[in-house]
């Protein structure tokens, strides 16, 4: 840790995005003095918290302390940021300002549970559980085992959210253990989300429709979460149409799964960065992801306004880009600028052991990896769901590598 106050790059944020920034920044120019503001002691895999809430991951292996995967030649400021002045290249933090050359935003966003009323007081009893946190997604798995049946609902907020697949996959996986125990047909599953369709990705609507019916999940769309009372076993939904008239709907529940709705955080909300929705403005429409008023600023992962997947797969392609332009920048060299073209992937676990793994980019356009029917449930992606995935996130883009480098479009500037 180092409370160094000048950088060439400042980086808020030392979660998957900034480390890997961080990372690739160093393996591209080992000299440049470069400073991550963070104030947390633990690092996340949050894409396997998935499959904890089913019982199928070690949440443990899901944390890493900080100390560990902060690289050495990064000056760690451990403090929240909670202003900037861009105009001095100025970041305020909670022990001070710090300043820049460069500056990379990605803290990530925030989970508002106080956006439904009651459900802070409810999660962690009378099975009212979430996946996105660590803890309580072990409190899922603990409902979902001791379940013998009934209705179970699952609910997804209006986008965007981190990891849109997430709402609906642990909603599959609890349908499958139902299956196995041999307690499906008493169970009643629905799927309450606040978007019109299952999937924003045109092309794998229809197969997960199908998976629904397999297992006899009920979907209701424009369904969004207003309100929770665990005691009661109650769920408030606001139910619209495609006029905009919407109703309140209650449902009962014996277990619910609940997404939170999802923000940008506050300081970054309030900040000369945001755009009106609140999420730091960037040129995703060039792709370079640099702020669209102050060129020295730069944004990659949840935070930013690109309408891309908020998925960990976006940001192992945007980090060595946003890298790479920096570098360009500071070398005032003619290389060309490397593009964003929205990449995103979700590997959707329709079962145990069974994965159909989306990969996509802007528009929906669907970017497979690998020589099969990514539409098509298998047994490899979920190995690479549970396997390859995680190992990636610590051993390779947390040590500036970068895996599957894309033939990206390139202008230069």
């Amino acid at each position: 840790m180092n409370n160094s106050k000048h950088s060439n790059v400042l980086i808020i944020g030392g979660g998957c995005a900034g480390i890997s920034v961080a990372s690739r920044l160093h393996s591209l120019k080992s000299d440049l003095n470069i400073s991550i503001i963070e104030p947390s002691d633990k690092s996340l895999y949050q894409a396997a918290w998935t499959l904890v809430g089913a019982g199928a991951y070690d949440k443990d292996k899901t944390i890493k302390s900080m100390s560990e995967v902060m690289p050495s030649y990064v000056n760690w400021i451990k403090s929240h940021a909670q202003s900037f002045s861009p105009e001095s290249n100025t970041v305020k933090t909670s022990d001070g300002d710090c300043t820049y050359d460069y500056l990379v935003v990605c803290p990530g966003l925030k989970l508002n549970f106080d956006g439904v009323a009651g459900l802070k007081e409810s999660l962690g009893k009378n099975n009212v559980c979430t996946n996105y946190d660590a803890d309580m997604a072990v409190y899922t798995w603990e409902c979902l085992k001791n379940l013998n049946g009934g209705t179970l609902l699952f609910t997804e907020p209006p986008m965007p959210i981190k990891c849109a697949g997430a709402p609906q996959k642990i909603a599959y996986l609890a349908a499958d253990h139902l299956k196995k125990k041999g307690m499906l047909d008493n169970s009643n599953l629905e799927f309450l989300c606040a978007k019109p369709v299952i999937f924003g990705v045109p092309h794998f609507q229809g197969p997960l429709n199908e998976v629904c019916d397999s297992y006899g999940i009920k979907r209701s769309f424009q369904h969004n979460l207003i309100s929770v009372d665990g005691n009661a076993k109650e769920a408030v939904f606001k139910q619209s149409d495609k006029d905009g008239n919407s109703k309140e709907v209650t449902k009962k529940f014996d277990f619910i799964h609940v997404t939170p709705p999802q923000t940008s955080p506050d300081f970054i909300k309030n900040s000369p960065l945001a755009d009106a929705g609140g999420w730091v403005d960037v040129d995703h429409k060039n792709g370079t992801l640099r702020h669209t008023k102050y060129e020295n600023i730069y944004s990659l992962g949840d935070v930013m306004n690109a309408p891309n997947a908020k998925t960990g797969a976006a940001v192992r392609k945007q980090a060595p880009i946003v890298a790479h332009n920096i570098i360009k920048d500071i070398n005032k060299s003619s290389d060309e600028y490397r593009l964003y073209d929205g990449y995103g992937a979700c590997p959707l676990t329709v079962a145990y052991g069974k994965v159909m793994l989306a990969e996509f980019c802007y528009g929906g356009k669907v970017t497979p990896s690998f020589p099969f029917d990514p539409t098509k449930p298998s047994s490899f992606y979920w190995q690479m769901k549970s396997k390859l995935f995680p190992w990636l996130q610590w051993n390779v883009m947390f040590k500036g590598k970068e895996w599957s480098k894309p033939a990206h479009k390139a202008i230069a500037k």
